[in-house]
This record gives C-alpha cells, structure tokens and sequence, in this order.
C-alpha cells in the first residue's frame, strides 16, 4: 500500500484539514509515515495569510523532489490547500504532479489513486464544490492507541469579511456552515471515542449560521450551536476560534457565564490598536468598541482570559499609529497576544496601497511590540503561582515527554509528575512556579489510585 508523508504549513484550520485528509487516505488502505524520504506520496497543505509559510513550503517541496531524483525515485508530489487554491496550475510543474484547493480535500484519494495507477500524469482540481463544508468531519483517532482528549470539530468554511490584508476570501471562499444537528453527531461521536474537549473552528466562528438559522430569543445561531453542543453528555469544555469582534454580542458574552462547558477563554483578533489603520484594514470595530468587548467579557466572568492577533508594519502605518497599538495592549492586558508582521500578499486590496513600510521599520516595531506584550502574559503567569487550577490533562509534555501536560480553561500549559493514567481527567493542580508561558504545578490527588477511582464522568473538578 502508498506510503504518504503529510506536512501543514499555518493555522489550526489547516491542521484539521490534513487530518481528515490522513484520515480518509488511511481508510482507503494507504500508511502514514513521518519521514517524507521513502514515502510513494508527499503532500503539503499550505498556508497562504503570510509569505512566510508559503515560501518554507516551495523551499520543503523543492528539497523533497532534489532527493528524490538523487534516489531514482518518482513520488507523487502535491499541494494542497490556500496556496494551492491561490495558485493553482502554476505550482503543476516539475515533480509536482497534484494540486488540490480547499474546497477539495476529500477528492484527494481519487485522485491519488488515478496518479498512482498511470491514468493520469498531473491533476489540478481547485473548483468550488456546493456541500464541501460538511466533508471535513473525520478524525485520526486510533482505538488502539493513546486516548484521544481534545478535538478540532470544523463547523464552516469561508469568510466574508475581506479585510485588506487578507487573501482568505479568495482561498476559501464565500461563507458556508454546516447544519447543527450534523455539527453536534460529529461531537457526540467524538465523545464516544474519549473525547473529553473540542475546539469548534472556523474562520470567523461567530459568523456561523448567519443566512441558515434565525435569531431564536435573542440568541443568534453561533449561540443557538453553542447551546446544541452544549447538552451533549460526557463532554466536559468547549473552546472557539477564531471569532471576530463584530461577532460578540450580548448573547455571547452571556453565554461565557451562561454555559459552563464553554471556558473561560477568548481569542478576539485586534491587528491594530489605531482607528485609522482599522479603518483602513476593513475591520469593522473602533478601539473603544474593542476595549469595550474586553471589559464585558471580563465582568461577565472574572476569569476570562482575552487573547488577540495584532499585525504590525501596515501600509502607512505611523509611529503615532503603532503607539496606540501599545497602549491598547496595556489597558487590555492581554494574556497573551501573537505579533505578526505585515505581509504583502498579492491580490489583497492592502498590497497596492501606498505608504508600503521598510522591512527594517516592520521589524523593529515587531520587536519592540513583542517586548511589550510578553512582558504582560509574563506577569499574568506569574500571578497564577500559589494557586489552584483545574487542567484537563492531555497526555505526555511535548519537550519533556517523562513528564505530564495538561490545559487550564483558561488556556495555559501545565506541567506536571503524571502518567498515562491520568490522561482524559480533570485534576486540580497547585501552581508551584510559571516560566514565560508555561505553568508547573502538583495535582491535589495524592496519587493515581485516586484518579482511577473518581472515574472519568466524575473527575474532580473546580466547577
């Protein structure tokens, strides 16, 4: 059977669609390796928001092929996703022999099976599709191994904001959602397979359901979802992004102290703290409408963590500009704030205008804003030594595998002595110290038989 090596260049979205991809190549029969120099099939799922992504994975693409010709081997090359959608027949050249868009992921083992077996040379296949929302839904999930904790449930695809600096819309087209009974099937089977916490993803996720579902007692449909997921059984958090500002209304922000499955962390892309430059970028909210949201959020739950995305270095941004980016930054204390730099990205309205910045000036306001922001999240980790959290623990730590990790609601890594019998529960920890972003703590229970007897419907919890 095919050997295929899958690398993702970008967002979490993107992650998700190459595992549903993984997982639909794996039930046509074909194995997933982690190493691309034997693979019979190489795909990349690009990104296309910023230059950087898309050129790391040209640059991966064309190292890949030099050792395959260097072997006498002849893999299947292929991209997938936004820079394929962008490009297109462009990139079909070479040893690239597949090009798939976003709105085909689930065409992708046809068509490795028509290139594989000789009855096509080259396959390029970026055409919309009606209902390709809906084929994102499979999971690599194996029953045999570790438990599957959390989960990545695609509710939609598209974006109709176009904000200036965005090529989304043209890769991903128009908004489209799918139906809520189908959404809450996908989590309740999840559940059934150990699942303990979803992320629900979209581009803007509370653009959900806008021209599908009514207002239904002041509640708009990204609610009304929220609501429906809400009741499914064993399902212990749900987490969002990316949301956009415009879309927390009165119903959301209740809903934070509404729903307690929903925790208390939200992701809310700023990218500018400057009306002007907002303006500009076809954002759609003030900064007092912004710093507005924050102090609803946060008298709606006190413990609401607010994370954002901020772009630095946008045409004709001024020094005046950039400042109120970081005063913006300090009256809202974020928690933890990802600093991009402006990229020109060809077919955005923002490319072709003037007052293009020098990539020296990007880089220093990128740096010095950077300071700013982390010296914030540090001082908000800091605050948290001495207390006691509770944390879904996940499985072994990335960079220390001897050790256990686990996630607060709130959204902050933990660190602790653990092991595989405490993967899937809901443990109370005592944060003993806090690194730049990370927490290290203790759990309560004294010991793992604790943890096998409060089973896992009845983790002890802090709600």
């Amino acid at each position: 059977m095919p050997q295929v090596f899958i690398k993702t260049y970008g967002c979490q979205m993107n992650e998700r669609d190459s595992e549903a991809v993984a997982a639909q190549l794996m039930a046509r029969g074909h194995t997933l390796v982690a190493d691309e120099s034997a693979a019979d099939v190489v795909l990349l799922n690009t990104c296309s928001v910023r230059d950087l992504a898309e050129q790391k994975a040209l640059g991966k693409m064309s190292a890949v092929a030099g050792v395959a010709r260097k072997q006498g081997r002849q893999p299947v090359l292929g991209f997938l996703g936004c820079m394929a959608q962008s490009r297109g027949q462009e990139l079909a050249h070479g040893s690239v022999r597949l090009v798939v868009g976003t709105q085909k992921f689930h065409r992708i083992g046809e068509h490795l099976d028509a290139l594989l077996q000789g009855r096509e040379s080259h396959i390029v296949d970026t055409a919309e599709e009606a209902g390709s929302q809906s084929t994102i839904r499979e999971h690599l999930i194996d029953p045999a191994g570790p438990r599957a904790v959390t989960a990545f449930v695609s509710i939609m695809q598209g974006c109709n904001q176009h904000c200036t600096f965005c090529i989304v819309p043209a890769t991903r087209g128009a908004e489209r959602s799918r139906p809520i009974p189908e959404i809450v099937d996908e989590v309740r089977d999840l559940v059934g397979r150990g699942v303990r916490e979803v992320t629900l993803l979209g581009q803007i996720v509370t653009s959900y359901g806008r021209r599908d579902y009514p207002v239904r007692d002041g509640r708009s449909a990204f609610v009304q979802l929220l609501e429906a997921v809400h009741e499914v059984d064993g399902l212990e958090r749900i987490r969002l992004t990316s949301p956009h500002p415009k879309g927390y209304g009165d119903d959301l922000i209740d809903a934070f102290g509404r729903l307690p499955k929903l925790v208390e962390h939200a992701h809310l892309p700023l990218q500018s703290g400057s009306d002007r430059i907002l303006r500009q970028m076809h954002r759609g909210y003030t900064r007092d409408r912004y710093l507005g949201i924050v102090e609803r959020l946060r008298k709606r739950h006190p413990d609401m963590a607010v994370t954002t995305d901020i772009i630095v270095g946008f045409p004709g941004e001024t020094e005046e500009d950039f400042e109120q980016t970081v005063s913006l930054c300090h009256e809202a204390a974020f928690d933890q704030a990802y600093v991009f730099k402006y990229s020109q990205r060809r077919d955005t309205p923002a490319a072709a205008m003037p007052d293009q910045l020098s990539e020296a000036a990007i880089e220093e306001r990128h740096a010095r804003l950077l300071t700013r922001v982390n010296e914030i999240a540090s001082r908000k980790y800091a605050e948290r030594v001495g207390r006691t959290v509770e944390i879904l623990a996940e499985g072994p730590s990335r960079r220390n595998p001897s050790r256990f990790e686990g996630r607060t609601r709130d959204n902050r890594i933990v660190i602790f002595e653990g092991d595989e019998r405490h993967r899937g529960h809901l443990l109370r920890v005592q944060i003993e110290t806090a690194s730049a972003f990370t927490l290290y703590g203790i759990p309560e229970l004294a010991g793992v038989s604790d943890v096998e007897e409060s089973g896992s419907s009845d983790a002890p919890s802090l709600s």
